[in-house]
């Protein structure tokens, strides 16, 4: 039964984070994001290339996707009886953080574009905001300096995901969220291998300046 509840909360978050916000609100305007600017799907790219409202909405939706998976799915499975009513903390908590690993895992492979999506930067947020609130409030603080100080938002998202698993640990969390908190940073960093070649190349774009035609 623990297992088959296991597989539908891991399948249910997949498709909610399979959902392709980026690209189908680029769509609406006759634009396929992928062949524009960094050609992500994911909220960066959607403020670059459609504006700060449909980025913003973009990003909103990204993260709740995040918090839904954590918040909604194993709370359902309670309610439907898949998880019995006096359910430990742990196990709980277990329910919540496979969800937040599937529909992460939705958002960068997503099923409707050939497994191909985006950096999981936006919907990790939402997962940590149901999971570890106060972690995430020190990597979005480590994400602003970044980006104020060097105006590169790569930048700013790969030192919040370093950030993400030494935030955990200071700040208590339990062996399970660290672990987990550790896989999507390094799913988030290695999302993030052009951007570090850029950087390291010092042609990585940066927020206010003009782009030169045909660079990713």
């Amino acid at each position: 039964m623990l297992v088959a509840v296991i597989s539908l909360i891991l399948l249910g978050a997949y498709v909610l984070g399979s959902f392709p916000t980026g690209y189908l609100m680029a769509k609406a305007r006759g634009i396929d994001i992928r062949t524009v600017g960094s050609g992500n799907i994911g909220a960066t790219n959607a403020f670059r290339i459609l504006g700060k409202g449909p980025g913003t909405l973009v990003l909103l939706v990204d993260a709740a996707k995040g918090t839904l998976a954590c918040a909604g799915l194993p709370t359902l499975a309670k309610a439907f009886g898949g998880l019995p009513p006096d359910a430990t903390p742990a196990t709980q908590e277990w329910m919540a953080i496979l969800a937040g690993v599937g529909v992460v895992l939705g958002h960068n492979y997503t099923c409707w574009l050939g497994f191909k999506g985006g950096k999981g930067i936006a919907t990790s947020a939402g997962v940590l905001g149901a999971l570890a609130p106060v972690p995430l409030a020190w990597v979005v603080g480590v994400f602003i300096v970044t980006l104020a100080i060097t105006r590169y938002v790569s930048l700013g998202s790969i030192l919040a995901a370093a950030a993400l698993p030494v935030a955990v640990a200071l700040t208590g969390g339990s062996g399970r969220l660290l672990g987990v908190c550790g896989v999507l940073s390094a799913l988030a960093i290695c999302k993030h291998r052009a951007n570090i070649g850029r950087l390291l190349a010092g042609t990585e774009s940066r927020v206010g300046a003009k782009r030169a035609e045909g660079a990713p």
